[in-house]
């Protein structure tokens, strides 16, 4: 293969429609835009949502509710097997390692541990929020929560 030898893929390239090209090639006179009007002009077009200078719809309609999403909570939820996986005996978990460790992504308010499987190594938790079941087997497998 040299240079000279190199083309684009098989109908990569695509010629562009030529528009007001004799009657025959079906875009000819007004270019496929109809006859005369707005929409025919050059840079004429009317903006989403206008209806002649009727008031819109959007504006017709009443108004109802709110949205707080701006202001949620976004807590990252990990559960004990997850830690039992991840991380020693007598470790120390806080927001920073379970980013290490990879259980926690993004952008979050907080870390809640959740109660979900079991938990057999003494870790110490720092930083989080908790269920009372979680809490309950944490203590119980020997690890401490501050």
């Amino acid at each position: 293969m040299r240079l000279h030898n190199l083309s684009p893929r098989p109908g990569a390239k695509k010629r562009r429609k030529r528009l007001g090209s004799g009657e025959s090639s079906g875009t000819g006179k007004t270019s496929g835009k109809g006859h005369k009007g707005q929409k025919a002009r050059s840079g004429g077009s009317i903006r989403l949502g206008f209806e002649g200078g009727q008031m819109p719809l959007i504006r017709r309609l009443p108004k109802r509710g709110f949205n707080n999403a701006a202001f949620k909570l976004r807590i990252a939820v990990v559960n004990l097997h997850d830690l039992n996986d991840e991380f020693a005996d007598g470790a120390t978990v806080d927001e920073n390692a379970l980013r290490k460790a990879g259980l926690v992504r993004g952008t979050i308010d907080g870390v809640k541990i959740l109660a979900r499987g079991e938990l057999t190594k003494k870790v110490t938790i720092t930083g989080a929020k908790f269920s009372e079941a979680a809490k309950r087997k944490i203590e119980a497998a020997g690890g401490t929560i501050s």
